[in-house]
This record gives C-alpha cells, structure tokens and sequence, in this order.
C-alpha cells in the first residue's frame, strides 16, 4: 500500500534549514586564537588593551550600517582580548617555590600535611612503595627551622622485613594526616627532547613543585589535622565507596569498576590500560564525560517516571552530576562534562533545540575566562572537540536521517497525523501498521505493539550510535596522532560494543554501591549485571586487541596535515546542514583527511648526506639514535628501569624513546641494536620493537637473561630479523662503514648479563667516524684499543663510570668530542670526576644528556657539528 500526497514535498528534496547563526561558539574561537597568538608573540599588555578597545568602538561605529564588518570587528576584539588574558595570567606565588632551596639530594627533615592519600604499590621481593601529595609546613635543616607551603609528592619505599609501626605492611596515610619524615628532595625534570612530556607542568597544574623520597619506617605521625573539613569528609566518602567495590566485586573487576565508577586507578595495571588505549576505549576506563552523560541520562528519565516536572528533574540532574564529579574528584575534564551538560540542559528548558553549539561556546569561553592556560591541555581539546563534533556534525545528520523516522513512530494509530509527515516517514508509518496487524493475531495487542516500537527504536538507537562513533573516530584522528601517536583502527567496532554495554554497567555499578550500604542481599542482582557488562567490555577489548590490525602508531603529523585536517572540519561543520550533496562532500574531505594521518606517514625529519649521532635523553640509561647519509636508521639501546626485579608501571620505551623518534616523523626503524642485556639498556625495546617494526635486531652476547629471551621472541613474532654480531665484522649500512670490535668471537657470557658483554660498534663517513662502546669495562677497552679504532666522536662508556674512558682507549680513539647518556642527580655520582678529567686533559668537548638534554652530531666525511636539539 503506497500513500500519496501531492501537499507535502518529498522530504529528500527539501532545502534544508539555513545553518543558525552561533555568536558565542565564534566568540569562543576568536578568543582562542587570540590565546593562541599571545603565548607565542609577547606583546607589552596595553598594546592588546589599545586593539581590542579600538576595534571595539569600531565595531560599534559600524554595527548599524555594516553589521558584517562590525560582527568582524568584534572576533578581533576578542582576539586582542585573549591575547592579553594570557599575558595576564597570575604567576605562582613566590612562597608555593620555597621548598626549592632544599632540593639539592642533601637529607632534610619535614613537616607536612596530606593533601592527596597515599597509594600503595608492590615493588618485588616482599617490598612495597607509596606515594602520596603532602604539603609542607616547616623545613628543617641542621638546626635551622624554615617556615614552608610548598606542595611535594613522596614516595615512601618500605622493603621486605622492616616494620611500621609493628605492622609488616605499609600504613597508608590519609588526608589531614600531618607527618614529619627526613627526606632528599630533588625538582621534577622533564626528559629534554622535542616530544616529551611535559612533567613539570603536570604536577605544577596539582601544585607540586618538588620530589622527595623516604623510608617508611621513618615516617612520624604528628597530632593534629591539617587542611578542610569538607576535602575531609569527601575523601572518606570516596575511600568508603572503593572499600564498598572491592566488597562486592573480586579484585580483577573490583579494579575496573573503581575506575570507570570513582575515578580511582590506583588498582589498573599497566597490561589493561594499554589494552584499552589500543582497542581505543580508553575513554571508558576513566570517568570522563560519557558517564556523566550516561548517569545523567538515567536519572532524568528516572525522575520523569516518577512525575517529576522537566524543570525540577533538570536542576536536580545538575545538582547530582556536581555531586558526582566532585566525589570522583579527577579534575577539570569532569567540571568541563559537568558544566556542558549543565548548558545543554539549560538550553533544553528554553526550547532552543538548535542551541547546542552555542551552549558549548559558552561553556568554552567560561572556561578559558578562568584558565586561559587550559586552551592547550589536550583534555580541553578532546573533551571540546567531542562535544563540537556532535553538536556540528552529527546533530544535523541525525535531524536528517534517524530524527524523522523517530517522530514517526509517535501517536501510531493517528491516520491525521501522517499529513503533517514527510511521505516516507508516512508511508514508514504505514509499513508499521501492517506489521502490527499480522503480530496482533500471534501476540495480542499491548505485547505486539510495545515489541514492535522497541525494535523500532533499537535499531535507531544503532543507527546513531554508530553514525556518531564513526564521526568520532575520523575527526579525533588527528588529536589522537598527535597527543597519543595512535589510529585506532577497530575503535569503531570496539565503541559500538562497548559503549551500549557501559550504558548497562554504570547505573547497575552505581545501583548496586549505594543498595550495599543498605543489604549485601539487595546489590547482588544489580552487582551481578553490572559484573556481566564488565566481563563483556573486557572480553571485547582483549580480542579486539589480540588484532595485530587494532592499533596503528603513528608520527606527529606535520603542519600542512594539521592544517588540512583542520580544515577538512570546519569545511564538514560548514556543509552539514546543506543539502545531501554538499553534506557528503564535506563528510569525505573529513574522512579522506583521516585515512591520510593514519596511511601516509610523515616525511621524516633527517639530513641527507651526513652521519647523524644522537644521544636521547633517557635519565639514566642509554638509547642512541644513528642515522646514516642514506637516510637509514639504527637506534642502539632503548634506556629503562635501573635493575630490580619488578616490572616498573613507567615504561621509557613508550614513553620517552617512541615520542622523540615521532616527533622526527620516524614511523619505521631499519635496524635497532641491544649492546647488553642490562635494564637500562634493554628496558625501553620493547616499546621500540612494537611501535617501530625494525627490519634487523642486532645483537652480540646473549645471557641467558629472562628478560633478553622474552624480547627475541617478540622480535619473531614481529617477523623481525635477528642478526648476530661479533668482532671483525665488516659491513656498509647506507653508506656507513661499520666495524663490529665487541664482543670476540665465542665470548662466553655468565649467567647473568655483564657490561663487557657489550657490542661495540665503529661507525665511519669519509674522514670522520663515531664509536660506541656500550658499557664496556677496562678489560674490553683494553682489547679494544689495540684493534685502532680512531673516531672523532666517542660515545663515553657505563654513563662517565670509573671503570671505563681508560687512558688506553683515550689514546687510542684520539676524540675531539665525547657524549656522555647520564641521568641528572643519579645515585652513582656518574660520570665521575676522575672521567670528566681525563677527557677535559685530553682536550675532548664533552656534551652531557643531563646538562644538555637531547645532544645531536652531524658528521659530514670532513668535519662534526654538535647541535642541542630543540625542546618543547
């Protein structure tokens, strides 16, 4: 049965709806861009004031006659007016620093307050360690007293068989606690190569200015509370309701819902948080907009079941998710979730169904008012960006695709009604009606028609839910390249799972919490779905990366991507209300711009012609970066954890190498070396080995070390080509001629890896040459200086230790410049100064990764260019 109606125009060929005008979504861009353009060009602030006061009253002089030109005039006005917000921005009080003067490693006593409870970790061998925010009070140094506040993070280290207090188990401490400890305090520093992270200003955002470091068994709890009575009584409730998690849930899962429900990760381990970044749901192991929005969601409706009016079901929403996202207390993401929904459903009550992108400029603009220094938080990006995507993007499609046939399932029996529709969405309607009158015959009336509707509205629900995780995954592909190096390439498949089963697991996790304070008996049923769900997402999320296709590492885009990606955007924001035509081109410029980030690599930032010797700074370790004048690349050693028997949770590979070799737009290594099984060395590869895929793994001595072992046969895994090394060995690697002088031939190795069994590796360019030496002792040098192995750059051995750089090897190298891989203020005393000695008679300039940061040689056949890399 068709329906035809010549008085209502085909809803396909309808012009579409003019775009709305959005004056405070351009208002928060304009003063962006001028955030943007005052943290790079200083200008004197009266400068900014002068501009945005005279484009202001220019804009008023034009406002009636030239409205256009006034509205532009305006934008520059706030521009200005960002500008000189940042400019303006209050700098620390001098007093939070005053701690610095004592973080030179000399032992200081202090007294403190806890801000932030402490979080115990194992550490290996019976050893536990903790590590919690204090606020200073009171430094003492000798006999001297210092009136402090600064904030401090302390690790406190408790090893097997010490005591606390009688108790073998570390004591952890809580909020308004106020101890006195001796410590060695040390300032946060940042790793010193382009693409770091930026730690310093990490902890600075959580006032924290310094590090320091304890035994627990010498920690004094002195009498007395320090800090707030409402901070107070907020961390009970949070602490009660993670001890209420671990009651109703085993650990395993307990962990994960201590995360995605409270915002408390102190229980993740390092394996699930990669496994979820690398299915890219990640967003669901941290509370962030998505819950609110979810919890959200089930108490309006809840409240409207209960004939709650819209208004009151709205403030009391409001009021709840500030509860909540001051319980989670996980920072500004959440406030920023929390004020956005605030304004959706404050322009909801007003009836403005197309304000969505206004109501988040606004909420924007407040929040850069506050904190300008936000704008270039990749949270304030992503979170923004998410909500601007669905507000310009999806909203509009949905109008055009799913909303309609919504409508149409309403007041079902109206025959009146199909006239106001659109045809298809009457004739859908209609389609409808005839399916209900064959269920009618099978399942009776009411069950027929609410199965029907339900399914109706399943598949819509589908519908949106994947036309808006598809929109997430092309425009976030850019952010996520840059801040994350990653392209999730199943992130689709894995939301569209996952998210419908968080929809469940969060009002059953938050059910079934607060019903366990009343009866154990009650949370069972809510504690056992949202259980169900938990082992859903992580069985989803475990396959999903068992896919060698599920992640793709990826450089840092270079400028022109960025600007075409950014264009690509605003060209798809632009066109998403204009006809299906226009629609779709600007979808596929989106889309082509994400299958761009994530297929064609960056071209990598290297110099032809030249061999190029960095040194990356990974503390204390090593992790070289040789590039020859073909442009092949080698990495010798990959830094790591200094020793110990347990798995640390930072992982320097990841972290620290990948980062600097992205930042180089280095998508692929040709070859990496491992010139001895120690941690330093051996820690960071295999970080490398994923997210680089060399083509070769050289290798000299092969201990029989656990860790060594399980890193060769990742490398088959990878299809990586494992090729041994030994002295003598001669060969040309793109256009270098490399001698291989260590280890000799059938070098027996003990059982446990050593540094002579370092590979030493000569490299030669014309009349300049490079030699690295691993962290070969005396003996191997020794043996090593009658082979003649002259170069101009020597890469120092063991950090600067004693026990290397001997006379012998000086002479016999004969360098003009040495690079010396040492972590700052490390425990060794490296390098030392008899080392630094010889070098400085020998007259060898001597750069430090310490002092220097990243430090980069250039050997061009006749002569060497040090160069300090430059640091974000």
């Amino acid at each position: 049965m068709q329906l035809q109606s010549n008085s209502v125009p085909l809803a396909g060929r309808d012009p579409p709806r003019p775009p709305p005008r959005q004056p405070l979504l351009w208002a928060a861009l304009g003063f962006a861009a001028g955030i943007a353009a005052g943290a790079r060009m200083w200008r004197p602030p009266l400068w900014w004031l002068l501009a945005s006061v005279v484009f202001l009253a220019s804009s008023s002089y034009f406002l009636r006659h030239r409205p256009r030109m006034a509205r532009a005039l305006t934008l520059g006005a706030l521009m200005f007016l960002g500008a000189l917000a940042i400019q303006l921005r209050p700098a620390g009080n001098p007093r939070d620093q005053e701690i610095l003067r004592f973080a030179d490693g000399q032992e200081v006593t202090v007294r403190a307050h806890v801000v932030r409870e402490g979080r115990v970790r194992y550490a290996g061998l019976g050893s536990e360690r903790q590590s919690l925010d204090v606020q200073a009070e009171q430094v003492e140094l000798g006999r001297q007293s210092y009136a402090c506040r600064s904030g401090l993070r302390l690790n406190l280290y408790l090893q097997a068989g010490k005591q606390v207090e009688g108790a073998e188990l570390m004591r952890v401490y809580r909020y308004g606690e106020r101890l006195r400890f001796p410590a060695k305090l040390r300032p946060p520093r940042n790793y010193r190569n382009p693409g770091a992270f930026d730690y310093q200003s990490y902890l600075a955002e959580k006032g924290i200015v310094a590090l320091g470091s304890a035994k627990a068994e010498s920690v004094e709890v002195v009498p007395g509370f320090a800090g707030s009575r409402l901070e107070l009584w907020r961390t009970r409730i949070h602490r009660s309701i993670v001890e209420k998690i671990h009651a109703l849930w085993p650990p395993a899962q307990a962990a994960l819902f201590d995360a995605m429900v409270i915002g408390e990760d102190a229980f993740l381990d390092r394996d699930t948080r990669v496994d979820f970044q690398r299915s890219g749901t990640y967003h669901i192991l941290v509370v962030s907009g998505m819950n609110v929005g979810i919890l959200a969601f089930v108490a309006f409706w809840l409240l409207r079941q209960l004939r709650v009016s819209e208004i009151g079901a709205s403030v009391a929403v409001v009021l709840l998710s500030v509860v909540y996202a001051y319980l989670t207390d996980v920072g500004a993401p959440i406030w920023r979730a929390t004020l956005m929904m605030a304004l959706y459903l404050g322009a909801r009550l007003l009836y403005r169904e197309r304000s969505m992108l206004n109501a988040v400029g606004a909420a924007g603009l407040g929040l850069l008012l506050v904190d300008p220094q936000a704008l270039f938080g990749a949270s304030f990006q992503l979170t923004f960006l998410c909500v601007l995507v669905i507000g310009g993007i999806a909203v509009p499609l949905l109008e055009r695709t799913s909303e309609p046939y919504r409508r149409g399932l309403r007041h079902l029996d109206s025959v009146d009604y199909d006239f106001s529709l659109p045809p298809r969405i009457a004739q859908f309607r209609l389609d409808l009606r005839l399916i209900l009158g064959r269920l009618r015959l099978f399942l009776g009336e009411r069950f027929s028609r609410w199965a029907m509707t339900g399914v109706a509205r399943s598949l819509l629900a589908g519908f949106d839910l994947l036309l808006i995780s598809a929109l997430m995954q092309v425009s976030l592909a850019l952010p996520m390249a840059f801040y994350f190096h990653r392209v999730t390439v199943l992130g689709l498949a894995a939301n569209l799972l996952v998210v419908p089963l968080t929809g469940v697991l969060m009002p059953a996790a938050v059910a079934a919490v607060g019903l366990g304070y009343a009866s154990s008996v009650l949370a069972r049923l809510p504690a056992f779905v949202a259980g169900l769900a938990v082992e859903a997402i992580t069985g989803t999320v475990r396959h999903l990366d068992g896919m060698n296709a599920a992640d793709v590492r990826v450089p840092t885009p270079s400028l022109p991507i960025i600007l075409v990606a950014t264009g690509a955007m605003a060209l798809a924001m632009l066109l998403a209300r204009r006809r299906w035509q226009f629609a779709g081109a600007g979808l596929a410029a989106l889309l082509a711009s994400a299958v761009w980030i994530a297929v064609v690599p960056p071209r990598p930032q290297l110099h032809a012609g030249v061999l190029e010797v960095t040194a990356i700074d990974v503390g204390q370790g090593d992790s070289t970066l040789l590039v020859s004048p073909a442009g092949k690349t080698l990495l010798v050693d990959a830094g790591g954890p200094l020793g110990g028997p347990f798995r640390s949770e930072y992982d320097v590979g990841e972290q620290v190498v990948s980062p600097y070799l992205w930042s180089r737009g280095i998508s692929r290594l040709d070859a990496v070396a491992i010139t001895h099984a120690h941690s330093d060395h051996i820690g960071g590869m295999p970080a490398v080995l994923a997210n680089f895929r060399p083509r070769e793994l050289w290798l000299g001595a092969e201990p029989p070390a656990p860790a060594l072992i399980e890193l060769l046969k990742q490398a088959e895994v990878l299809g990586v080509q494992i090729v041994r090394r030994a002295e003598g060995d001669t060969f040309d690697f793109g256009g270098a001629a490399v001698r291989v002088l260590a280890p000799p031939r059938g070098w027996q190795t003990s059982a446990r890896p050593a540094n002579n069994d370092s590979l030493a590796l000569h490299l030669a360019y014309g009349e300049t040459a490079v030699f690295l030496e691993g962290d070969a002792e005396r003996s191997s040098e020794q043996r090593i200086a009658g082979l003649g192995p002259r170069a101009v750059l020597l890469k120092v051995a063991h950090n600067g230790s004693r026990s290397s750089t001997t006379p012998e090897l000086l002479a016999a190298v004969s360098p003009r410049y040495a690079l010396i891989s040492v972590g700052a203020r490390n425990p060794f005393g490296h390098p030392r100064l008899e080392v630094l000695d010889r070098l400085q008679k020998a007259r060898v300039a001597t750069y430090r990764t310490d002092l220097n940061g990243a430090v980069t040689f250039y050997l061009d056949g006749r002569s060497v260019s040090p160069r300090l890399a430059a640091r974000q």
